[in-house]
């Protein structure tokens, strides 16, 4: 045993828990390298007949309104500017204007430096957790490669959250973690979680990002998927949205599946985040179908539940229509983003 397997880890509560106090490289990596093998073809069997299921009319206006209270409406873009921030913050408010019945989006999803722009232009309607507050979510840790020191990705982190931001997605080193270096990983996650930490002692929510495209392997999304949950993820999600493939329904159910057995065993809720490459109600749909045949439709709200989009409302918002007035609309009926 070489002596960075030995030396003990950064504590985590829920490690602790779980492995026991003797949290080393040694004890991280026995356990992740103890789960078991992923059926590949059982796993997408499951679901393709998931995705088969159908919804009803009476149910499909509860279904898209469910899609929209669960968006993290986003624009990540290096040519983002202020007013692009104020424009996707009042659709995010308003998303249909000639609807005042429309639910909002859970938040706003934008690069750190953007914060407070989302921050000042959603006003009272900053109001984390209250039934129509719309929460501001930073990407951070040198998203999407995550190739910084921790030093950068801590400053990334607390400065989003000085600025006002009540989660913090961040990016695993997949450099890291595909080499077997599962304590580097685990470390900077526990240290991130820190970061989220204000002034006066609460906490901005933590997204964990996988990256699942570049993860190669099924295996690999579960032991990463565990790994996160067990340095203190509230959420994991899929995708920066940036490597192809982004989220796909067998993965995503693979990372239910996850947060399934830890509330079982530990009695606690973990999100979970599709994103990148949801375009449409229809595989929205299939999503919603998903979670609710494998962790309860109690995870279908905002707090255990976000889908990570730019355009997917924009669909949303026309079936809606559809729906009520039994045509469709025309694209210049919803705001192009």
């Amino acid at each position: 045993m070489t002596i960075e397997q030995s030396v003990a880890l950064a504590p985590a509560a829920r490690a602790i828990q779980l492995i026991g106090t003797d949290l080393t490289e040694k004890s991280l990596k026995l356990h992740l390298d103890g789960l078991s093998g992923v059926d590949a073809v059982g796993l997408e069997a499951r679901a393709a007949g998931l995705a088969t299921r159908s919804i009803k009319t009476t149910s499909k206006a509860w279904a898209l309104d469910t899609i929209i209270r669960l968006i993290d409406l986003t624009t990540l873009e290096g040519a983002d500017t202020p007013g692009k921030v104020q424009s996707l913050v009042a659709k995010a408010m308003n998303p249909d204007p000639s609807d005042p019945t429309t639910p909002r989006v859970a938040a706003v999803c934008v690069y750190g430096d953007m914060v407070a722009d989302a921050v000042a232009a959603l006003g009272s309607a900053h109001a984390a957790g209250g039934p129509t507050g719309i929460n501001v979510a930073a990407v951070a840790t040198a998203f999407p490669s995550g190739r910084a020191s921790l030093a950068v990705k801590l400053a990334d982190t607390r400065d989003a959250v000085a600025a006002g931001a009540d989660e913090i997605d961040m990016v695993i080193d997949r450099g890291a973690f595909l080499s077997g270096r599962y304590g580097v990983v685990f470390e900077q996650i526990v240290a991130v979680k820190e970061a989220c930490r204000r002034d006066d002692g609460s906490m901005a929510h933590l997204k964990v990002i996988l990256e699942t495209g570049e993860l190669n392997t099924y295996d690999n999304v579960r032991k990463a998927s565990w790994l996160a949950i067990l340095a203190g993820a509230d959420f994991i999600k899929t995708s920066t949205g940036k490597v192809q493939p982004a989220a796909t329904l067998p993965v995503t159910l693979l990372m239910l599946q996850v947060v399934n057995d830890w509330n079982r065993l530990t009695g606690e809720k973990i999100g979970v985040k599709p994103a990148g490459g949801i375009r449409s109600s229809k595989d929205a749909i299939r999503y919603l179908v998903t979670v609710a045949e494998t962790v309860g439709e109690e995870w279908l709200h905002p707090h255990l539940f976000r889908f990570g989009a730019s355009s997917l409302l924009n669909d949303v918002l026309l079936q809606r229509q559809k729906l009520k007035t039994g045509h469709y609309s025309g694209p210049d009926y919803v705001t192009i983003d």
